[in-house]
């Protein structure tokens, strides 16, 4: 696939198959995340892969029960948890590089998956106090969002996209 072919084809999923991830594919995609471009290259992120069943559930348990998500975290044959270091990055002019050099290290990582025929889903709605307590994570360290990985279970069909002339102006904002 090339580039544009990863992204057309990324899909958030929520079922998977109980088929393990080779670690050779999950290292590709820890790799890819880790070559991300970040702030100052102050590199702030870190990743905890959850493979074991009651770690998965401890985290659903950090999401409210309506949330699909839940049933994603424990389906998957793993998680890969996002965290970031606040003091390896800086919030500038009101802009905080930390939660941007995240989502940057989360999309390498979410497209790598796909590249390699593994589905994800972006998680961001949880108790980041609970999930905190179920890894362990330091309280200095944010943890910043979670993706289910694995085989499809299922297959997703596009999502509609807003079209280049509502998002892209040229020279100035509202000219098209």
């Amino acid at each position: 696939m090339n580039f544009l072919e990863v992204v057309q084809a990324r899909r958030s999923l929520r079922s998977y198959l109980d088929k393990p991830v080779e670690r050779e594919k999950l290292e590709y995609i820890l790799e890819s995340a880790r070559l991300a471009p970040s702030w100052k290259n102050m590199q702030c992120w870190r990743f905890i892969v959850v493979e074991d069943s009651a770690g998965r559930q401890a985290l659903a348990e950090s999401m409210g029960e309506s949330n699909p998500g839940r049933k994603a975290l424990i389906g998957a044959p793993l998680v890969i948890v996002l965290c970031a270091v606040p003091t390896e990055s800086e919030v500038w002019e009101g802009k905080d590089f930390m939660m941007l050099d995240a989502g940057l290290a989360m999309e390498h990582l979410l497209l790598a998956a796909t590249e390699q025929g593994l589905g994800t889903c972006w998680q961001g709605l949880f108790s980041e106090e609970k999930a905190r307590e179920a890894l362990n994570v330091p309280a200095i360290v944010r943890v910043v969002a979670m993706t289910p990985l694995g085989y499809a279970a299922e297959e997703r069909r596009p999502r509609p996209r807003k079209g280049m002339a509502e998002i892209v102006f040229h020279e100035k904002w509202g000219q098209a």
